[in-house]
């Protein structure tokens, strides 16, 4: 077993991303886990992510705050407790609308 405390998770910087603090959990040298990684971001007012896909699948859990995810279908406005699961290769954008701090735990598969 491997404890990550908040306090002594370590930030990052996301590709694509603007406005918003990563701090990696566990995975990517936070932990040895080998199937995925899990960070916890926050997306400050205004904050985001540009378009993209990723080679990998994700799944995003709002803790506090809204976040709005843009993709093909549409936008998709997420909020406390909702979770979303975006398959590999699929375009999406975020975007904070709001004036209040989103806090978001992101969840993302290793390529094996």
């Amino acid at each position: 077993m491997h404890v990550t405390r908040l306090a002594d998770a370590r930030p990052y910087d996301a590709k694509n991303h603007f406005n918003m603090m990563g701090l990696q959990l566990q995975g990517n040298g936070a932990s040895a886990s080998e199937l995925m990684t899990c960070s916890l971001s926050y997306f400050m007012p205004g904050g985001g992510a540009n378009m993209s896909s990723s080679v990998a699948e994700r799944i995003y859990i709002v803790v506090d705050g809204e976040i709005v995810l843009v993709n093909r279908d549409g936008e998709h406005v997420l909020g406390p407790l909702d979770s979303c699961w975006i398959p590999a290769g699929e375009e999406r954008a975020v975007e904070n609308r709001t004036n209040k701090v989103a806090t978001i735990i992101v969840m993302i598969a290793k390529r094996s």
